[in-house]
């Protein structure tokens, strides 16, 4: 994946295409959270990152996917989750990324605070093609 760490087996996968799904992304990355002995407060940061994401994937992508498993890297294990769509991309990633900054619709933390949230953020996008957000969270 990048250069200090890797899935740690097949990652599971779970399309994203209503309000549904957004559940089911919520349950899925916490009984990974637990599987990978994430403290219950780092279990909390990284479900709800991966909330918000689901719910931007949703919203503003028209539907995707997430897919989640453990990750290995550096002699520690965490939990791992990417999300993908093929929506309109975002323009201005500094604005996306500015801190208080939201479209609406989701939890209000918006991009900033999903990374905020987690120890690794990943966003690529490209107008017109998508985007991917690759978020870690590392067991402590």
């Amino acid at each position: 994946m990048n250069g200090h760490w890797a899935p740690e087996s097949e990652p599971q996968a779970l399309p994203i295409v209503a309000n549904d799904d957004v559940v089911r992304v919520r349950r899925l990355t916490r009984e990974l959270a637990q599987r990978c002995k994430l403290s219950l407060v780092d279990q909390t940061k990284f479900v709800t990152a991966a909330s918000e994401l689901a719910r931007n994937t949703l919203v503003y992508g028209g539907g995707g996917t997430v897919k989640v498993g453990p990750v290995r890297g550096t002699g520690r294990i965490g939990a791992w989750a990417v999300f993908e769509d093929s929506g309109p991309g975002i323009p201005d990633v500094d604005l996306a990324l500015t801190d208080g900054w939201t479209s609406g619709g989701g939890l209000g933390l918006g991009l900033s605070g999903a990374r905020r949230l987690v120890d690794e953020f990943v966003l690529d996008t490209r107008v017109g093609q998508g985007t991917t957000v690759t978020l870690v969270k590392w067991a402590r």
